[in-house]
């Protein structure tokens, strides 16, 4: 079975290429936007975090997952960094754009994606008694980061939604 994660060049050699995703630390006085989802048969939490979609921007990407999962509208107001992980629940790797963003306004009757139970506000010290239960070490990674003031401008990341010749 051919892996999803690589292509074929011009060649026809195989190309190996990470899962991308996004993730948002938003953060409401001491309390941090969660969510509690099923993951394989067990409960597991995590920021609001998910794939970049293919013709997606990383900032339209973390906006709209954020959305999906919690049914809170974002403004993301920095990038905190760029994580590179291999998974332990499914063995990718996964290189991760995590986010600072600012709560806007929330839909309670929006129904959220597949697998998500609810939505959360927690502390840092409630997510860090969660342990084994975080879905991944890059949630309090994320967390830490933007807590030591790690900031990038959003304008960082650049967007070219067409393929322009050169």
């Amino acid at each position: 079975m051919a892996n999803p994660l690589s292509t074929t060049d011009n060649s026809g050699a195989d190309i190996w290429r990470p899962r991308v995703t996004v993730a948002c630390v938003v953060t409401a006085g001491d309390r941090y936007l969660m969510v509690e989802e099923e993951v394989n048969g067990r409960l597991a939490y995590n920021q609001p975090a998910g794939h970049l979609d293919d013709g997606e921007s990383l900032v339209t990407a973390a906006v709209r997952e954020t959305l999906e999962e919690t049914g809170w509208t974002v403004e993301l107001q920095h990038l905190i960094g760029v994580h590179q992980w291999r998974s332990t629940e499914h063995g990718d790797a996964v290189v991760r754009f995590s986010f600072a963003a600012r709560a806007l306004s929330h839909d309670a009757a929006r129904p959220l994606d597949d697998g998500i139970r609810r939505a959360l506000w927690l502390t840092r010290s409630e997510i860090a008694a969660l342990g084994e239960r975080l879905r991944s070490p890059l949630v309090l990674l994320s967390i830490d980061a933007w807590l030591a003031g790690q900031r990038l401008p959003l304008s960082t990341l650049g967007y070219l939604p067409e393929a322009r010749n050169a």
